[in-house]
């Protein structure tokens, strides 16, 4: 039975795309994972790969045309479907062993999950971890499992009441977005259309033939792997059909490749050597990786921001003696309504006042710098160190909000950030960024702007040193280092350092503050 092949999203933004070349031609025999042709973005030459074994049926496009996103770019027949698409003829052979593959017991049918789009450009995400299992039954709404995006940590929630048949990832690999990601069978009233059933019975049908005839995959050379494993096989240049695969069937792990490319020896193990044992040599190991999710979005916004902001560099010292005595006895008070005080709404709070006086500090510019936005709301962002990567969630309207108002919502931002949920509305729409270096260590920073924001600073660690009083006297104070980052071609040295002294004072003179709020 012949299936389309739906040309992925390939970028974000991308619509469509010119068909370069095509490197088969119809009645071609292609496998799992093999180039189909070269597409040309606005960006970049993409290659596309098959998402299955089969025959190539037809080609929807012309060398030099354009083809569009979501929409078919060639068809196929795939392996297996044959089985699927007949189940009159297959009946004598298969009714005493197992249903249709469309179909459950009486009243119930199996039904794939398709990934929903889970953000904007966003094409794939990897498997963090299952929360169910094969064989558990759920319920409608039900966490099913935590996936990682290039943004954020995002748990899926069942969308039936039943029980699920079949995981299509292992914990660590990539799922893409619009195919499936798990299947269950369903009460019939839930049942889905009789196209996703076709759909259903062509992958299960094929799952179940690769599974009866492992010896055929073994001699034939084709490795039982997933598309992730394949393609990090791809990336150390290793046939993946030479690495001895620990699951069932053979089937090849991300584990399996690792410890081939530390064992030089394994490939040989799969070869007749009738000669003298060789002797293995130790060599240092080398670990490729690929940059992606958090990592690689960071990576691309500070890219972005080094090569178009002319960055300038401020730093001084803050006195914070006062105002961590402040802290310290309006603490117990605050825990007592639930609030933990810590010392980043006293920050945050300072920056909203000084940013009244100095408005362009809370702008924006755009992207040929021909104009200048100003903000009314001051959406301060802190950086977080999430088992994620950095995560940088603001707290809208700061100028409205008191010290009660800001506390709470740094303490739900943090939590949220160090597990890796924050929603997209709370890493959107940010004017200004504090980045908290001296949490883990160091003193000062050259901290890079988060574009399209024109200034960060980031504080240094909190340190007790010697300092002189007004007599002459030395005295111990809590001094903290702290480092600006302007965008110079907004902002000049001499205005980010008054807009730095009205900071400083508000931190360093609570009660002048305490003033400013009133």
């Amino acid at each position: 039975m012949s299936q389309d092949f739906i040309l992925p999203d390939i970028g974000e933004g991308i619509v469509e795309c010119e068909v370069v070349e095509w490197l088969i031609s119809e009645g071609d025999t292609v496998a799992e994972d093999q180039p189909i042709c070269d597409v040309m973005t606005d960006k970049a030459l993409v290659q596309i790969p098959a998402v299955h074994n089969g025959v190539i049926t037809k080609l929807y496009y012309q060398k030099g045309e354009i083809a569009k996103v979501h929409e078919p770019l060639f068809a196929m027949d795939v392996d297996g479907a044959a089985v699927a698409s007949a189940p009159q003829e297959a009946a004598p052979e298969t009714s005493t062993e197992q249903p249709v593959a469309s179909e459950a017991p009486s009243g119930t049918a199996l039904e794939d999950f398709i990934l929903p789009d889970i953000g904007e450009g966003i094409v794939e995400c990897e498997i963090v971890d299952w929360l169910v299992g094969e064989g558990d039954e759920i319920k409608e709404d039900q966490a099913v499992c935590d996936v990682m995006t290039d943004k954020a940590l995002v748990q899926i929630p069942a969308k039936h009441t039943g029980r699920v048949t079949k995981l299509y990832h292992q914990k660590g690999e990539i799922a893409k977005v619009h195919a499936p990601l798990f299947q269950m069978q369903v009460a019939s009233a839930q049942v889905i259309n009789i196209q996703e059933k076709v759909v259903n019975a062509q992958q299960n049908a094929s799952a179940k033939q690769v599974e009866a005839t492992p010896s055929q995959s073994v001699a034939s050379g084709k490795a039982v792997a997933s598309p992730a494993v394949r393609r990090l096989a791809r990336e150390h240049n290793i046939d993946i059909a030479k690495v001895d695969g620990s699951g069932k069937n053979g089937r090849v792990y991300k584990e399996d490749i690792k410890r081939f490319l530390n064992d030089g020896s394994t490939a040989s193990k799969r070869t007749d050597d009738t000669s003298a044992p060789v002797v293995a040599t130790q060599t240092q190991a080398t670990r490729v990786e690929p940059i992606r999710g958090m990592q690689a979005a960071m990576a691309k916004q500070m890219m972005e921001s080094v090569s178009t902001i002319p960055h300038f560099t401020l730093s001084d010292e803050i006195d914070l003696t006062e105002l961590i005595s402040l802290r310290k006895s309006l603490k117990e008070q605050y825990a007592k309504q639930g609030v933990k005080l810590t010392m980043m709404p006293f920050f945050i709070k300072a920056l909203s006042l000084a940013l009244k006086e100095f408005p362009v500090i809370n702008s924006q510019v755009n992207a040929d710098c021909t104009e200048l936005t100003y903000f009314n709301d001051h959406n301060i962002g802190m950086a977080v160190d999430s088992k994620l990567g950095l995560l940088v969630p603001n707290i809208k309207s700061c100028q409205a909000k008191n010290m009660v108002d800001i506390a709470n919502e740094v303490s739900r931002l943090t939590e949220q950030a160090r597990e890796g949920r924050v929603t997209p509305a709370d890493l959107k729409g940010g004017t200004i960024s504090i980045s908290n270096i001296g949490a883990i260590g160091g003193t000062t920073a050259t901290p890079i702007i988060n574009k399209p924001e024109v200034a960060i600073v980031a504080l240094g660690k909190l340190q007790h040193l010697p300092r002189f009083n007004a007599n002459g006297e030395v005295e111990s104070r809590a001094i903290m280092q702290i480092s600006w980052s302007g965008d110079h071609r907004i902002i000049d040295g001499a205005t980010m350092a008054r807009f730095n002294n009205l900071w400083k004072h508000y931190l360093e003179t609570p009660s002048a503050m305490l003033m400013a709020m009133s």
